[in-house]
This record gives structure tokens, C-alpha cells and sequence, in this order.
């Protein structure tokens, strides 16, 4: 009986060895000499715009890996960026949005202080950018999910004058010292403050940057969307702020000076309803934020120059 189990087992084992080999060479033509010309094609679809005009068009799209935020760099992606970071030079009065989109089997992933892969993967974009010499105040991140499960068009760039903002809508950094997070936070319509991973290890770092800068203090604001009256959402931001200051001062055991203040619904990043009037349920959720900004003054009561912080998340 066993010899007879056995050789069941092994006839077993060569039937799986022989379909993953006719899977892999005959259906998918991935072995030998096909397996050395498969290709990364992507689409030639990639572009810089300002408004509704198109600045650069025909450049290879990023590529990014599942779950990874790190783009697959070809030379025409490489050629992309030279003539970016040339052109921001060239308009100093210029800044740049990089949206970043990630699959919808994607959306659990946080990595880092960001709460979505898609702002990790513009963080990246902006960090190849930087390299390339343009300074990190020029930059605004984005995010969104992708209607494509393939990723095939993963970024957005796109130029905007700084003093003249579309509508009103704020721009979002997602830097150390100024940083972004959602209402994930909390529950539902309350200021009860329920701090996720990624907020977790950015309040701890934050905690560590202010017990080596004394002179350094931190402003919680809290921002809400347009449902509901001025006063409840000055309100909810205000006493969401509050909570968050409560978990650093109780939970953390910070000393340092914490601001709180609340915009309410006052400077949106998105637009609350579409152009047809419609409800617009992912501005709104934009819109629903909480932004934790560091500040650390010389002896001289001036700024400090803003200076790269490299943590788990290599953010800066």
C-alpha cells in the first residue's frame, strides 16, 4: 500500500511539473528565446500640463511594480525628468502637483507616513526631481484611485502658479514638517481620535523631532468638508485638532508647545460636488483633514532653513 501511495504521489508530481512547464512556455511563451524578447510596453501617454494646456506630450508612462512604490525607470522616463526639472528652473514662479494613483487591490497599503501607496509613489517622483535639483517647497502630492487595475497611467504632473491657485483650493505638501492626514483618524462625524499606523509612526517621529528643538512647536489644524453649517464644522475641526493635541501630550508625553486651530470648511483641497452639481464623495473625503504643521525658530525668532529628515518611511 505504500509503495502504491508513493508512486500515486510521484505520477502526481510530474503531471504538476509538466502543466506549470506547457502554462509557462507553450500558453505564456515565457521560456527560451521568447522569454528574452518579452517586452515592458507601456503607454506613450505621459505628459506635463498647466491648466488645459499641454507643456510636454508622448513620453513613456512610469511603471510601478503591485504593492511597490518605487517606479521602473526607462531612459525615456529619465528623459522626462531632465526636461522637467528644465523647465521648473526656467519658471521659478511655477510649482508643481504630482498625483499618484494606486489599484484598487492596493488600498489597504500605507507605506510609511502616507496612508495610501499612491502619495508614496508622487513622494518618489518628487524625490527623483529633487535630485535633479529643484527644491522640495515646489512641490504638491496627490492621490487618487486608479480606474485601471493595470496602473498604466500611475502619475499626473502638472504646473500651477502658487499665487494664483484654481478656485481657492489649497494645495497639499505632505512633507515632515508639514504634513496631511485623512479622517480615517476618526470615527464617523465625531472628533474621537482613533490614530492609524501610518499617523502612529509620524507622531512618534514628530515626538522625537521636538525633544531635540526645544525651540521647535507644533500646530494641529483641523479641516472639515462643506456639509453642514460654518459653525458645527469650526467646531468638529476645532475639537478634532484637540484630540490629536491630547494623544501627543497624554498618550506621548510631549512638552513642547502645541497649537490648535480650525479652518472648519474653509480651504478645501478639492472640490466638494462635481461641475454637474452632484455630490463628489472623494473631494470630500480630501477635504476631511487633519494637518500637523512643525515650526523651529533660531535664537533670532526667524525660521530655520528647512533641512531633509530621513526616517522609516524615508520622507522628507
Amino acid at each position: 500500500m505504500r509503495l502504491a501511495a508513493f508512486l500515486v504521489f510521484l505520477l502526481f508530481c510530474v503531471y504538476m511539473l509538466f502543466a506549470r512547464w506547457y502554462f509557462v512556455c507553450e500558453v505564456r511563451q515565457l521560456c527560451g528565446k521568447e522569454a528574452a524578447v518579452v517586452e515592458d510596453v507601456r503607454l506613450k501617454t505621459l505628459k506635463l500640463t498647466e491648466g488645459d494646456s499641454v507643456l510636454l506630450q508622448g513620453y513613456d508612462q512610469f511603471a510601478f511594480d503591485s504593492a511597490s512604490a518605487a517606479p521602473r525607470l526607462n531612459a525615456d522616463n529619465q528623459a522626462f525628468l531632465d526636461t522637467l526639472a528644465a523647465i521648473l528652473k526656467q519658471r521659478p514662479d511655477r510649482n508643481l502637483t504630482i498625483t499618484g494613483f494606486y489599484r484598487e487591490s492596493e488600498k489597504s497599503i500605507a507605506p510609511g507616513y502616507f496612508e495610501n501607496i499612491g502619495l508614496a509613489r508622487a513622494d518618489q517622483a518628487r524625490k527623483l526631481l529633487m535630485k535633479r535639483g529643484i527644491p522640495q517647497s515646489r512641490f504638491s502630492l496627490d492621490h487618487g484611485l486608479s480606474q485601471d487595475n493595470q496602473l498604466q497611467e500611475p502619475l499626473l504632473f502638472s504646473l500651477y502658479d502658487p499665487n494664483a491657485v484654481p478656485q481657492g483650493f489649497e494645495k497639499v505638501v505632505f512633507t515632515f514638517k508639514n504634513m496631511t492626514f485623512s479622517d480615517a483618524n476618526f470615527e464617523y462625524n465625531s472628533d474621537v481620535f482613533l490614530p492609524g499606523a501610518p499617523l502612529k509612526l509620524y507622531a512618534d517621529s514628530v515626538k522625537t523631532y521636538l525633544g531635540l528643538n526645544p525651540a521647535a512647536t507644533l500646530t494641529i489644524v483641523g479641516h472639515t468638508d462643506s456639509i453642514g453649517s460654518d459653525a458645527y464644522n469650526l467646531s468638529l475641526g476645532l475639537r478634532r485638532a484637540q484630540n490629536a493635541r491630547k494623544y501627543f501630550t497624554d498618550s506621548l508625553g510631549v512638552k513642547a508647545e502645541i497649537k490648535v486651530e480650525s479652518m472648519g470648511k474653509k480651504r478645501p483641497v478639492a472640490p466638494n460636488s462635481k461641475p454637474n452639481g452632484s455630490d463628489n464623495p472623494e473631494g470630500r473625503q480630501k477635504n476631511r483633514r487633519v494637518n500637523f504643521i512643525l515650526e523651529n525658530k533660531d535664537e533670532a525668532g526667524q525660521p530655520q532653513d528647512e533641512k531633509i529628515l530621513e526616517d522609516a518611511s524615508d520622507l522628507n
